[in-house]
């Protein structure tokens, strides 16, 4: 065999090894989310009965590197019009299990989560009223000066949903369709009477005594 053969195959393999270092170890990717399915602007509060809004979706966080990517805080921007407001408050997790974001590593595979953005406390609240509005969420990544744009979307608050909002407990959810490519809001409002876990068990020992009772009184 040839010296320069034998010397071409060293460089291959030693490039081919080097690149994959650089996939695996070294590069540093970004970090990206998928399409939210569901995006919500209302109350806080599972009952919807806070005195402050919120923003609310649910999204897949994922690292275009091996080594993924470590998130420092998330914060969303919501513009209408002329007016901007920050909603820089990040709750995320699972039903029944949320924390406040303060960190959160993101490997290649990905993490899916709900995301809810709180307004300052400080600050006044800020009403959805009717117009065109661009969502904008940004991440800010451990190490980095500023934080970056994940994606920015747009949606629509309608006069008769505007109007809806301004009920006690309302709150507008905006759908998905992955056929449209665009989103579908509906109203959702929370009724002041719906009943408790607590009282729905409540209620139902209760029935499971009645009959009890009535059987030692004959």
């Amino acid at each position: 065999m040839s010296p320069w053969f034998s010397f071409a195959i060293s460089c291959i393999a030693l490039l081919i090894s080097g690149a994959t270092a650089w996939l695996t170890f070294f590069r540093k990717g970004k970090l990206v989310m998928t399409q939210p399915t569901v995006i919500f602007f209302g109350p806080d509060g599972v009952r919807f009965d806070s005195n402050k809004n919120k923003i609310y979706l649910r999204t897949l966080l994922y690292s275009t590197a091996k080594r993924g990517q470590v998130l420092e805080s998330l914060h969303v921007s919501l513009h209408r019009n002329e007016s901007k407001q920050n909603f820089n408050i990040w709750v995320y997790g699972e039903k029944g299990n949320l924390k406040r974001g303060s960190g959160l590593f993101v490997p290649q595979g990905g993490v899916t989560f709900d995301h809810h953005f709180l307004l300052p406390k400080d600050g006044a609240n800020f009403q959805f009223h009717e117009g065109a509005y661009k969502l904008i969420v940004f991440a800010k990544l451990v190490g980095s000066e500023k934080a970056v744009e994940l994606t920015a979307i747009n949606l629509t608050v309608t006069h008769n949903q505007a109007t809806e909002l301004l009920r006690p407990q309302a709150g507008i959810y905006f759908d998905w369709g992955p056929e449209q490519q665009s989103y579908f809001a509906h109203i959702e409002i929370k009724p002041d009477d719906e009943p408790s876990m607590d009282k729905i068990l409540e209620i139902m020992a209760n029935k499971s005594i009645q009959p009890t009772a009535k059987a030692s009184a004959d």
